[in-house]
């Protein structure tokens, strides 16, 4: 049964999209990290200190139902708990202008890989020139995991993440700005559950609907 969001927006079952590429991208040295030109209003970037499985929920489907971010619609409560809880993971929210602008999670993991697993702006603020700063600043922590938060791993070594074709067309260059590299590409079919299951409804289903190049980017 399809279910149905608060407006009345019917959600379909999950979607094949037949040729996906993802890309595994990169930084291996500090001193590759470009700066970004200054966001148009001060940001300001907070590590969570008390994890809150809420708050991760409601902030992955804020961010990112519009760019297909899907892959914990089927989280329990449990398991976001499970997530959040482990000081191996940092999530930092982000604010301007008194709003909750955007967040990211990073990822400690064994041998100095630091994965930031998600990055980006809330609607209010995409297309307004915060976005390359936004990333500038999340990987700027990532490479200083032990000593920020998870203290016991020891220093990163190795900054990674992956992002694909289901993000915005210009996501690939706008990591390769920060000085990102390509390390790892493949190429086939996604099944994508329907971001509307997100719990607003959004105006349209962004795995099936064009894009031009007009488009606002989700990370600039």
């Amino acid at each position: 049964m399809s279910r149905t969001g608060a407006a009345g927006t019917t959600a379909s079952p999950p979607l094949e999209v037949p040729a996906v590429t993802e890309w595994v991208m990169e930084m291996r040295d500090p001193a590759d990290l470009r700066p970004a030109p200054l966001p148009p209003v001060e940001m300001a970037f907070t590590l969570a200190r008390v994890p809150s499985p809420d708050l991760n929920r409601a902030l992955y489907a804020a961010v990112g139902a519009r760019v297909c971010w899907t892959d914990r619609f089927t989280w329990s409560h449990d398991d976001w708990r499970a997530w959040v809880e482990r000081p191996e993971l940092g999530t930092w929210i982000v604010m301007a202008e008194g709003t909750v602008a955007g967040f990211f999670e990073i990822e400690a993991q064994p041998s100095g890989d630091t994965e930031i697993h998600l990055v980006g702006l809330t609607p209010a603020f995409v297309g307004r020139g915060h976005g390359g700063y936004l990333v500038e600043q999340c990987v700027r922590r990532a490479w200083r995991r032990g000593r920020l938060w998870a203290e016991h791993t020891g220093p990163a070594t190795r900054v990674w993440l992956r992002t694909s074709t289901l993000d915005h067309p210009n996501a690939l260059a706008n990591y390769r700005r920060r000085g990102f590299k390509v390390s790892a590409e493949r190429t086939g079919p996604k099944l994508v559950p329907d971001p509307r299951l997100a719990p607003w409804p959004l105006p349209h289903d962004p795995r099936t609907a064009a894009r031009t190049d007009e488009e606002e980017e989700l990370i600039p």
